[in-house]
């Protein structure tokens, strides 16, 4: 007799299924190409198991939804992957089911090189492309979505309970607390997905009892083009890492208020290395915003331009510490930066704004909301190029017409303990005075050069004898790096702007 040991038994129980759309049959046992299933119906109907494998043939298209069962383990997790042909395996919901991928209280599954519609007859509530859910279950650890394709989900324009997502991850539940821990979103592309890209969703109290984040939530180096309304937007998480994403256009078909990139009811979120552009209207429409009951969330080394509604929105009951640095913005309109209600503790350093000619803007909009005005506010080493006009405003009230626009009045209004120190102010201001202390060509190789990508931004680099070179005050616990990568010291004067010259 010949003893196996587990780590054989585990390989020899694992197993390899494949689903061919055009040349399958059901009725196959699924474990090779040539004995493939043929639906998604039947891919449904089974348990997989740690280290199985579910392979759908390339070209191929499934009506219906892709809901499967099982989970798998931390060393074995579920692999659902395409093989041959070039073009991704469809999965078309059609509008039939609420989402065209489900996984609900699964644990331990990749998903990759997947294309996912939900397009049905009119648009409609609670419609999705992907859709993760850990529901009275626990933790869920451990699902990886990559390299997927998700477009046309016509889901409900309302930013409400039911509004629709391109990819959604929802945790709750009455008996049993539940989030996801390891949920890592990479390489897929997003678009024409209604109302939303690539959001979260709890109802866990923003009182924070209780307070059960959601952990290791990674969305990294995905393209979201012609998005209904909101990008990003992570929901109940601790430790969220957003990076090398990259946003165009935004906000394109909703008619309430939407951003580009922005976290909520979330704390230590880290924002860096993402490009959004051309965000619609007014309604927000900014590229960032740093929302409500969010503590220490950082935007750094990102890039924005083109966004009707401006480059950053800060808002909401409990917004603490939010860092501003090593980012930039060309030709953002209608606000650089928006405050709204009571905002605390913000920093906002090493930035360059560039505004082109014809181009009238608040760099700061000071609004009230229920809970009072901004407060400790600290802006340094910033470089404002202005060619149009740059203005500071604080709110009196919105228009009667609502279009997300307050009727003005230069000042701070409420807004206390603001400190605007060694930023250099180029070009036509309506400012206080003591703002334009330095006036000076800041002497950029290039400035308003950029275009769409990160690989065009050389122009916001300092020239030779720049008068913004080691000319910054210090700033404890800085990042670290400049934009490009180039060491900025501790303790020490760094350069104005986002550049310290090696």
């Amino acid at each position: 007799m010949i003893l196996l040991s587990a780590t054989s038994l585990s390989a020899q129980s694992r197993k390899t299924h494949y689903v061919d759309g055009t040349a399958g049959s059901d009725s196959a046992n699924g474990l090779s190409p040539q004995t493939a299933w043929k639906t998604l119906e039947k891919v449904n109907s089974v348990a997989f198991g740690p280290g199985d494998r579910l392979l759908f043939k390339g070209g191929s298209t499934f009506q219906g939804q892709l809901a499967p069962k099982g989970s798998g383990t931390q060393d074995n997790p579920i692999i659902v992957d395409q093989y041959g042909g070039s073009a991704k395996p469809l999965v078309a919901a059609e509008g039939k089911f609420p989402e065209a991928l489900l996984l609900k209280n699964q644990e331990y599954w990749e998903v990759n090189n997947l294309e996912l519609t939900n397009t049905g007859p009119t648009a409609e509530p609670f419609r999705y492309g992907v859709r993760l859910i850990a529901w009275d279950y626990g933790t869920v650890h451990h699902l990886h979505l990559k390299n997927l394709f998700i477009h046309d989900v016509n889901g409900s324009l309302r930013k409400s309970r039911g509004e629709g997502q391109g990819i959604v991850w929802e945790n709750g539940g009455d008996q049993t607390l539940s989030r996801f821990d390891d949920l890592l979103i990479e390489g897929c592309h997003l678009l024409r997905t209604d109302r939303n890209g690539i959001c979260g969703f709890t109802p866990y109290p923003t009182s924070r009892k209780p307070w059960f984040p959601s952990l290791r939530i990674v969305i990294r180096k995905n393209l979201l083009e012609d998005i209904g309304g909101d990008g990003i937007k992570p929901w109940g998480c601790d430790g969220t890492l957003i990076e090398h994403n990259v946003i165009r256009g935004g906000r394109q078909r909703c008619r309430d208020y939407a951003a580009g990139i922005w976290p909520w009811l979330s704390d230590n979120t880290v924002i860096q290395f993402n490009e959004v552009s051309r965000m619609k209207g007014t309604k927000d429409g900014q590229a960032f915003d740093s929302d409500g009951f969010c503590h220490n969330t950082v935007f750094q080394y990102n890039y924005s331009h083109d966004n009707d509604g401006g480059f950053m929105l800060l808002c909401g009951t409990d917004n603490l510490g939010t860092i501003i640095r090593y980012n930039i913005s060309q030709n953002d309109r209608t606000r650089l930066f928006h405050f709204y209600d009571l905002i605390h503790g913000t920093r906002i350093y090493n930035n360059v704004f560039f505004v082109g000619e014809g181009i009238d803007v608040h760099l700061f909009e000071w609004t009230p909301g229920g809970a009072g005005w901004a407060t400790d506010t600290q802006i340094l080493n910033n470089i404002f190029y202005v060619q149009g006009v740059g203005r500071n405003a604080y709110g009196l009230h919105k228009k009667p017409v609502d279009d997300g626009i307050w009727v003005t009045k230069p000042g701070f209004g409420g807004a206390k303990d603001v400190l605007f120190q060694n930023n250099v102010m180029y070009g036509k201001f309506d400012v206080p005075e003591e703002w334009l202390k330095n006036v000076t060509d800041p002497m950029l190789v290039g400035v308003g050069s950029g275009k769409d990508g990160f690989d065009s931004l050389k122009g916001y680099e300092l020239r030779g004898g720049s008068p913004c070179t080691k000319a910054g005050v210090p700033v404890p616990d800085n990042g670290g790096r400049d934009f490009w990568g180039n060491k900025v010291s501790q303790g020490q004067a760094p350069a104005i702007g986002v550049h310290e010259k090696p």
